[in-house]
């Protein structure tokens, strides 16, 4: 049966405004029920995930974790002269320049066979300066320094370890070290390097000292790291072959020697004028 187009749309708007009424208030419904699936504040939401449960207490922050100690892993040696600086001669012709150049390459042998790595402020007949010798060494993190001479006196075959005299403290306004006062900080340490390399050499040269000796080496002065100075004696010998014979020794003494220091390795903490501190 047909009906009435226009009674037939008045029965459609009423039927879907009633759906539509029904269809909100279930909407309402669910979202006041504690089983509804509508999705809380997400602020509410991370509240309620921090809080703690009752009963417990709330999480203990964690300190933060310290720098990695900073270990000895690197020595600089410095064969002292070269170049037109031929250091101490000998009446034999024997001259110093040439003769660290022997040692070192020796001392570095040794060194490596104990694992460190290790870097010659020279390897051939030039002549750095005592700031570039430095600035090796500073450029460095767990490095220690180590100069090598050849007296033209002293008693021949024996061999001694300098380092320097303390340095007074200096005050600087933007709280940094004066370059000529770099070794300050690192006196102590140095010592104590000084003191093991040359017990290990006492007991190869007989007549060598037992401690390490003090004296104001320049090229020690500007270093900032543990440094010292080993002479070796002397040109003077009759025979180049004397001296020759120590090589063995001064490596081995100076591997072991650093060796053993490196147990005791630590980087000194510096505390500038405005009360920070620097490594």
């Amino acid at each position: 049966m047909l009906l009435d187009v226009r009674r037939r749309g008045t029965i459609s708007r009423a039927l879907c405004t009633g759906l539509l009424g029904l269809t909100l208030a279930a909407t309402a419904l669910a979202q006041a029920s504690p089983g509804g699936t509508a999705q809380s504040n997400p602020a509410t939401q991370d509240n309620a995930a921090s809080a703690p449960a009752p009963g417990t207490s709330p999480p203990q922050a964690t300190a933060a974790p310290l720098p990695p100690r900073v270990g000895l892993s690197m020595v600089v040696l410095d064969p002292a002269h070269g170049g037109t600086d031929l250091g101490a001669r000998g009446t034999e012709g024997i001259r110093e320049s040439d003769v660290v150049l022997l040692f070192a390459a020796r001392v570095k042998k040794s060194l490596e066979f104990q694992g460190f790595q290790v870097i010659q402020t020279r390897d051939a007949n030039d002549n750095p300066s005592f700031d570039d010798r430095s600035a090796r060494v500073n450029a460095q993190r767990g490095a220690v320094f180590i100069t090598l001479h050849v007296a033209s006196t002293g008693l021949a075959g024996t061999a001694r370890v300098y380092v320097m005299p303390e340095i007074p403290p200096t005050e600087h306004p933007n709280g940094l070290i004066p370059w000529d006062k770099a070794q300050a900080p690192f006196v102590g340490l140095s010592k104590k390097l000084g003191d093991l390399v040359q017990a290990e050499l006492a007991k190869r040269f007989k007549g060598s000292p037992t401690t390490a000796l003090v004296a104001p080496v320049r090229q020690l002065r500007t270093t900032a790291a543990p440094a010292i100075a080993v002479e070796i004696s002397s040109v003077s010998v009759a025979d180049r072959a004397e001296l020759d014979r120590m090589v063995p020794g001064i490596a081995d003494a100076i591997a072991r020697g650093v060796s053993e220091f490196k147990l005791s390795y630590v980087v000194p903490t510096i505390t500038s004028p405005g009360g920070g501190t620097q490594p």
